[in-house]
């Protein structure tokens, strides 16, 4: 069967060619001293049971076929994907020339797809994030590629918010405007929020009009290109190139595209600045897992509000997150402390300070760069 055939074939079915890529390039600086440079968060087994770059694959399997499952990375990662991940197919093991943010990323491997099917939904899905619902998450995902398809928008998904997180960006979304689709409402994403301060964050969860930006996004192939070509005219020039350094398979040229574009993130690059999206509810349990805090919250707690991986005892001691295993760790009259033991570091922070762990590996590459 022919490409065209195979379009035609895919136009005509009641479901969309579904394309999963798991972006699984990231550094994971927030979880050092376990995530280092060579073996960063996505490859780590810090919950679950299993890595989470494999537990992302997991919750996709039997919604596409294996050879519609892609991940991007740079070259030494792509060693460890195939490892991990052996029975997918080598050629979707798509290589970044090197590591320039998510948007970098997204254009390639959307431009690898478009090559093959103008028309697939691709649901991009970073490879660090956990979910305790996965069930839903697959109903979820479902809906969204067929909304993606049918509504012709970039769809995302939208985490209710527990708390005035100022850590997150956050989707205004008013219950005003809808459409429905497999049982699930799609709201009309209004506009987006920078990490805000506490009060700000404050008023927008008394609001109820705001969520929490997932970093999960579905849109057609073709779809995307028309934003690109719509919001951002210097990121289709680049699109364009790539397309054609892709079609003539020519690796010398797409490096230097790389090199040239912005190091960005594809929500501040693109997402932010399209009009018209549209976002379904993610109610399916889900952590980015962005600081040792958050893994806190996902374990369970002892009598005194303390998670352990390892022996302890406590002494009037609480809210600690203490990972330390084979090893006893003893607390005295201490609060709200992350300890984190590994072979050659250990890190001891204020629960509330560990958005500053990024911080610290930054001071650690200029001042003592093998700790990374």
């Amino acid at each position: 069967m022919g490409k065209q055939e195979k379009r035609s074939k895919k136009k005509g079915s009641k479901l969309p060619d579904l394309r999963v890529v798991i972006l699984a390039g990231g550094s994971g600086t927030r979880f050092w001293p376990l995530s280092r440079r060579k073996n960063p968060k996505q490859y780590l087994t810090i919950v679950g049971g299993k890595k989470l770059v494999e537990q992302t694959v997991d919750r996709v399997k039997g919604l596409v076929p294996v050879e519609n499952l892609y991940t991007v990375a740079v070259s030494w990662q792509r060693r460890k994907l195939e490892k991990i991940l052996p029975a997918l197919p080598r050629k979707n093991l798509l290589t970044e020339p090197q590591a320039r943010n998510t948007a970098p990323s997204v254009l390639l491997a959307t431009a690898t797809i478009y090559l093959d099917n103008p028309e697939a939904v691709i649901a991009i899905l970073p490879a660090d994030h956990y979910i305790q619902e996965v069930q839903l998450f697959r109903q979820k995902l479902q809906a969204a590629a067929a909304a993606a398809y049918k509504f012709k928008k970039i769809i995302m998904f939208g985490i209710p918010p527990t708390s005035p997180a100022t850590g997150y960006g956050y989707l205004h979304c008013p219950d005003v405007s809808f459409k429905t689709l497999c049982g699930e409402k799609f709201y009309t994403v209004s506009g987006f929020k920078e990490k805000p301060d506490l009060p700000t964050a404050l008023d927008f969860i008394q609001s109820g009009e705001y969520y929490w930006n997932s970093g999960i996004f579905l849109w057609r192939a073709d779809v995307f290109e028309e934003s690109l070509r719509k919001y951002t005219p210097e990121l289709f020039s680049a699109w364009i190139k790539i397309l054609e350094a892709l079609k003539k398979g020519n690796r010398q040229t797409l490096a230097r595209i790389f090199r040239e574009l912005p190091a960005q993130s594809i929500d501040y690059a693109l997402i932010e600045k399209v009009r018209g999206s549209l976002m379904a509810r993610g109610d399916f349990g889900w952590s980015d897992l962005g600081s040792w805090s958050s893994l806190y919250e996902l374990h369970r707690q002892d009598e005194n509000c303390n998670v352990a991986n390892g022996s302890i005892v406590s002494l009037d001691s609480k809210n600690c997150l203490v990972l330390n295993p084979g090893q006893l760790t003893a607390l005295i009259g201490v609060e709200n402390l992350i300890i984190v033991n590994s072979k050659d570091a250990l890190l001891v922070c204020q629960r509330e300070a560990d958005q500053r762990v990024k911080e610290l590996v930054e001071r650690l590459d200029k001042e003592q760069p093998e700790y990374i």
